[in-house]
């Protein structure tokens, strides 16, 4: 099948262009060529050429990129009515002109010309200045043309309607328990980053399939939360555009920077903003923000992360890469009856408490824990990671009191005791007085004249053990399983050198991303020679602990 020329004039521009595209961009057009090939497709000239006819009443013309993914999304059928590629993923570097697409797009589908009655368009996002964005850009443009229009739409600050279709566009924000009910035609994701977990993309996806050849829309850049909804989507899309798996009716637009090393070329700014080439002005803001980046990583770190499109974690060097953290989710072996020591870490009894014992098998860090949540924490309103559901998987528990009674976490040291050997463990010395009575009443003396089974760790014992710690992650030597909260926290520890180049942890962020968790573990890894000495593996294959 002869693919249209409106696909076709954005393949001659990704395969011939002077401007850089990335990786994600060509395997796309590969994949969507093969698709052509193999495929009885074809694309609905008339259709597409009476909405491309509806830019003349917009302050703007759709560039050959948004033409693209246009007609792919919206005119190219697998047969009458059935749309090949119903759901749209835009991952696009801030500034490229999502809201600006979405709005000529969803104007274009409660029209006649998409030929659905009904066919109402939700706009999801988790603040309402976002919902609101390509809404108004529709909003303010009936505006501009009110004489005409008033005869086909009716129009306010919260619902766009087409007279003769009865087609509505709103937007819709973060409260799943109000959006049941719904019988949209296509839903829109504005910055999908946002979302911390599925409650709200659930509650509103579901009323998808009850019209006519229905649509999805994500538009976004990268964000901050981790291990979320864009995270996996992210990795979906890639594994269709590698051939893994079949794409399922998705569309993979991706732009993005292929290496964070490319930040330093503006050449390579082209590869996460496809619209790049036709702004000038925006290319003279990223030098500036670029200036101020490599300034202060820290607190410009939105650069990297939504105009590159690249992960960062908002420091110069993290703990670990995020594609060594997530490679934790291995499976744990069974550990039943096998040497351990133990971590602990809190910073107030009033926030979190974290617990975990630490295995060594065959060259191998196994870790298993729990963390205890006070409902009176300060943090918890800032703090961006799903509470319930991780409660409900048995990562934590939220302890409903004003503080978590230190006989909690030793507690469940006690029950893990009955399955596992625990030889010894380790903790900050500065949150030792409050477990001591605990802790000599399970076994665990930090005397040296005692059973000196118990480590009270200070910053130096950290730093000599962090070389360890950060080898352990990056030769992939860490199995947790599948424990998104340890992910989460080791995703928020970054790491810093002091004057004679030893490593320090230190937190990114100091209220609303914790790390108890990770220096749980990493006060376990301070007593690694109590580990060997009870481990069947022979010392010689762990790996050095440094002094500096």
């Amino acid at each position: 099948m002869t693919i249209s020329s409106k696909i076709q004039d954005y393949i001659d521009i990704v395969k011939n262009s002077e401007f850089l595209v990335c990786k994600e961009q060509i395997l796309l057009i590969k994949h969507v060529e093969k698709c052509f090939k193999k495929e009885n497709l074809y694309v609905d000239e008339k259709q597409l050429d009476d909405y491309l006819s509806l830019q003349k009443y917009f302050d703007y013309d759709l560039f050959p990129w948004e033409i693209f993914v246009f007609t792919l999304h919206n005119c190219t059928y697998s047969a009458p009515g059935i749309l090949r590629w119903p759901k749209l993923v835009l991952i696009l570097g801030r500034g490229s002109g999502k809201n600006g697409y979405l709005a000529f797009e969803d104007f274009a589908l409660i029209t006649p010309i998409n030929g659905i009655k009904n066919y109402d368009i939700d706009i999801c996002a988790t603040s309402e200045d976002q919902a609101k964005c390509s809404f108004m850009d529709i909003h303010d443009m009936l505006d501009a043309h009110e004489n005409k229009m008033k005869k086909k739409f009716h129009w306010n600050l919260t619902e766009i309607t087409n007279l003769k279709t009865n087609s509505t566009i709103r937007y819709r924000t973060s409260n799943p328990k109000t959006k049941d009910g719904g019988r949209p035609g296509k839903v829109d994701f504005d910055e999908y980053h946002a979302y911390e977990n599925y409650s709200l993309i659930d509650v509103i996806t579901t009323g998808l399939g009850k019209v006519a050849m229905p649509r999805m829309t994500i538009a976004t850049t990268m964000g901050d939360v981790r291990d979320g909804p864009l995270d996996h989507l992210l990795e979906d899309m890639l594994a269709i555009l590698n051939g893994i798996i079949p794409d399922n009716g998705q569309l993979p637009f991706i732009c993005r920077l292929d290496d964070d090393k490319e930040i330093d070329d503006e050449k390579n700014w082209h590869k996460a903003n496809p619209s790049l080439r036709y702004f000038p002005y925006l290319f003279q803001e990223l030098r500036s923000e670029y200036i101020n980046y490599k300034r202060d990583h820290l607190g410009n770190s939105a650069f990297k992360t939504k105009r590159m499109n690249r992960i960062s974690s908002g420091v110069a060097e993290p703990v670990a890469k995020w594609e060594d953290i997530k490679l934790t989710n291995r499976p744990i072996i069974d550990l039943t009856g096998k040497p351990c020591v133990f971590g602990l870490d809190y910073a107030k009894t009033t926030d979190f408490i974290s617990a975990g014992l630490l295995f060594y098998v065959e060259g191998v860090y196994y870790w298993i824990s729990h963390s205890w949540i006070c409902s009176e924490c300060h943090d918890l309103s800032r703090i961006k990671i799903p509470i319930k559901d991780f409660e409900e998987r048995g990562l934590l528990t939220v302890v409903n009191d004003v503080e978590i009674d230190p006989d909690i976490p030793l507690h469940w040291i006690s029950e893990m005791m009955k399955k596992y050997k625990v030889h010894g463990g380790a903790l900050d010395s500065y949150r030792y007085s409050l477990l001591k009575s605990g802790l000599l009443n399970l076994g665990f003396d930090s005397d040296k004249k005692g059973k000196n089974n118990l480590k009270l760790c200070r910053p130096s014992d950290l730093m000599q053990v962090a070389p360890t710690i950060t080898r352990a992650f990056a030769t992939h030597k860490v199995i947790w399983g599948d424990n998104a909260l340890m992910r989460w926290y080791t995703n928020n520890v970054a790491v810093k050198y002091d004057k004679k180049s030893n490593m320090l942890f230190e937190k990114i962020e100091q209220k609303s991303r914790k790390t108890d968790g990770f220096f749980a573990f990493a006060h376990a890894m301070t007593q690694q020679e109590l580990l060997i000495k009870h481990s069947k593996t022979a010392a010689a294959d762990l790996p050095p602990v440094y002094t500096f």
